[in-house]
């Protein structure tokens, strides 16, 4: 095995041999240790997990001041807290092994024609408003995020998500007004 230092200095640096391994050493350790402590959503598995765990070691690796044998016990660390996360997720989410089957009595019915035609023509009017209206628009009214929500998911200001809001209700209103007019 390459210095441990030096693995983890080149892995910080973005060295995709280095991260693999890592991966190698770490990697189905990991995933048998969480196995192991199970517990997690059934939405999230053991791998699910690992994998979340691994994406956010890549993203936080300059904040780790250790060795390669030290990376192990950080990265468990993390894979520790994401399964918790996904246990308290669970927790509020309720999830079960459902099969096909069980999911055709929640499917929802089959659209009929003037739904299809009205959904259609949301769609449409959406097309005519500006990008970042139309986002704001679908993320708080089609899609029901809250202004908070829409504004981390955009990468907006709550303010920004406001103002965005009121102009593309405007703009919407307007049209709807020309169409039940006639005028478009």
């Amino acid at each position: 095995m390459v210095d441990d230092d030096d693995l983890i200095r080149r892995a910080k640096g973005g060295d995709g041999d280095a991260w693999r391994e890592l991966y190698r050493a770490h990697a189905g350790r990991l995933v048998v240790w969480l196995r192991a402590v199970s517990g997690t959503d059934a939405a999230l598995g053991p791998e699910d997990v690992a994998a979340e765990a691994w994406l956010t070691a890549a993203a936080k690796i300059a904040e780790f001041h250790g060795t390669a044998q030290e990376f192990g016990a950080w990265l468990f660390g993390i894979a520790r807290r994401v399964a918790a996360n996904a246990r308290r997720r669970a927790g509020r989410r309720r999830t079960w092994g459902a099969t096909p089957e069980d999911l055709d009595a929640f499917a929802p019915p089959v659209p009929a024609p003037d739904d299809v035609e009205r959904t259609a023509w949301i769609r449409s009017v959406l097309a005519d408003l500006p990008r970042r209206e139309r986002e704001v628009v679908a993320c708080l009214e089609v899609i029901g995020l809250d202004v908070a929500a829409t504004a981390e998911a955009l990468g907006m200001s709550a303010t920004a998500v406001r103002v965005a809001r009121h102009r593309g209700l405007r703009r919407l209103r307007a049209l709807t007004a020309l169409v039940a007019h006639g005028m478009v």
